[in-house]
């Protein structure tokens, strides 16, 4: 009887000692936390939260992406869990990006057996970037001519369909595919994100990218001007194999991170998914216009081309008598700084007027600006001409010339047309048949697509058809008298250089 009475008097005792255990560990919490040491993110950076996190349908899950496109690239170990993936490129090397038709049994079924249109670009992740975006790419043309910034590997690719690359947009590439068969590009990157920093003394934080992908179906015009799908993903651009040394530094530093450190980054994915953006703002500017094929050796020049609409114009270079001023005011000063690709500059001379520009010496602007771009802003406000490669004289040859020159003899004809006719310089730099072109149609103030032709009178009056290895061989300030005649099929004319 006694065993029976004390069972419960032990059940008592254990379920007291359980309740004060629970509540010291209760207590316990608040003691190590502290009053204001509890964070809602800590707990939910917790690896329990994490995967109810993770198992969560996202926002965009029931959202239509009939396109997928994959970087085979891997992304960086040191990116913080809920931040952007970052990539890794070497320069010049080539990178495979998938194109996956995504697309659910019965969607879009109007690009069926049908091509689509595809945009590559690289352009700036800053928004600083991207506002002078076109300062800083004619600044990039300027330091590398005849470079491209963004390429495609032909060889490489697959199941791309008259690939194009427009010679005014540097970092665009263009092609056509069917998301029907397997697809992939690969694109070469020639910039290096350190090209674009402020200072350029090495060992500088590079300036990230993006690589943008906009695809585009055909409307009833035959244009492909309908917008698909957008997407995109942050790279940096190394110079070669100085991606792998940075991918290798940034794991060697996470390896050393301790475990709950380690739990507030993204693992590194051996391929990079491009995520949904909205469509580039300029789609237009490539989409309707025309660009060579890589296979081609030149382009033909056309007025208006490479722009957004018809009616607009390309916006001229600065003149070469842009020379700053002693009374250049600060807002003018910048304008000029500006014009002059400069733009990276505006904000340390933001009070500077052309008087206080014009005051630094030489080594000052070195040490402002660096070497490179100090001695061109220097040059510059200096006002020194660049001597061009070739000069030529050039007459046009009216018709009332023309026929008083039929009526006097020879030998007075020749006094005369040294004495009456008016002769324009012609500054060649590129000494291409297609500058000539351009230069004698700016001069005169017509259309370069008036120019069908130009000729050289040769030897008994030939027509010899102008060539740019004839124009590489004209000597220096040679003198030309311009006669034009009508073109056979259509409106333009044919230009006679004697």
């Amino acid at each position: 009887m006694a065993w029976a009475l004390k069972l419960p008097l032990a059940d008592e005792v254990i379920e007291s000692g359980l309740v004060q255990d629970f509540d010291a560990s209760l207590s316990g919490i608040g003691q190590e936390l502290g009053a204001g040491a509890y964070s809602m993110s800590d707990v939910l950076a917790l690896p329990i939260f994490k995967q109810e996190e993770s198992s969560l349908p996202p926002d965009n899950e029931n959202k239509i992406l009939p396109f997928q496109y994959v970087l085979c690239a891997a992304t960086s170990p040191a990116v913080k869990l809920h931040d952007e993936t970052l990539t890794y490129l070497n320069q010049g090397q080539s990178y495979e990006i998938r194109m996956l038709d995504n697309r659910k049994l019965g969607e879009l079924p109007e690009i069926n057996g049908k091509l689509v249109k595809s945009i590559f670009r690289v352009v700036f992740h800053d928004r600083r970037l991207q506002y002078t975006e076109h300062q800083q790419l004619e600044g990039w043309r300027w330091n590398r001519p005849g470079d491209r910034i963004l390429d495609i590997d032909i060889p490489m690719s697959v199941g791309i369909i008259d690939p194009r690359a427009n010679p005014t947009q540097l970092n665009t590439v263009e092609f056509l595919w069917d998301p029907a068969k397997r697809t992939s590009v690969f694109i070469q990157v020639h910039c290096i994100s350190t090209e674009f920093t402020m200072r350029k003394h090495g060992g500088e934080k590079g300036v990230p990218f993006r690589v943008q992908i906009d695809t585009f179906k055909e409307n009833e015009n035959g244009e492909y001007t309908e917008h698909l799908h957008s997407a995109s993903c942050q790279i940096k651009v190394f110079k070669p194999k100085g991606a792998d040394r940075k991918q290798k530094t940034d794991r060697e530093k996470m390896e050393k991170r301790t475990p709950h450190e380690k739990e507030k980054y993204q693992p590194s994915y051996e391929t990079t998914i491009l995520t949904e953006c909205s469509p580039w703002p300029e789609i237009t500017y490539v989409n309707n216009s025309p660009s060579p094929g890589f296979n081609s050796s030149h382009s033909s020049f056309s007025l208006g081309e490479g722009n957004g609409s018809p009616n607009h114009q390309p916006e001229p270079p600065p003149p070469v008598t842009d020379n700053l001023l002693p009374t250049t005011t600060p807002q003018e000063a910048q304008q000029w700084l500006h014009r002059n690709r400069f733009s990276t500059f505006t904000r340390l001379f933001t009070n500077f007027s052309g008087a206080d520009l014009l005051k630094l010496t030489r080594d000052d602007v070195i040490q402002i600006c660096g070497p490179a771009d100090g001695i061109r802003l220097f040059n510059a406000l200096k006002g020194r001409m660049v001597r061009p490669r070739l000069t030529i004289y050039v007459c046009q040859e009216s018709l009332q010339l023309r026929e008083q020159q039929q009526q006097q003899q020879q030998q007075q004809q020749k006094h005369e047309d040294g004495d009456s006719n008016v002769y324009h310089a012609i500054y060649l730099e590129e000494l291409t048949a297609v500058e000539l072109t351009e230069k004698i149609a700016q001069l005169f103030s017509i259309s370069p697509r008036q120019i069908s032709q130009i000729y050289k009178q040769g030897p008994t009056g030939i027509h010899v058809l102008i060539s740019d290895e004839m124009i590489q061989n004209f000597q220096e300030e040679a003198c030309f008298i311009l006669d034009t005649m009508k073109a056979e099929t259509n409106d333009s004319y044919h230009i006679i250089l004697k």
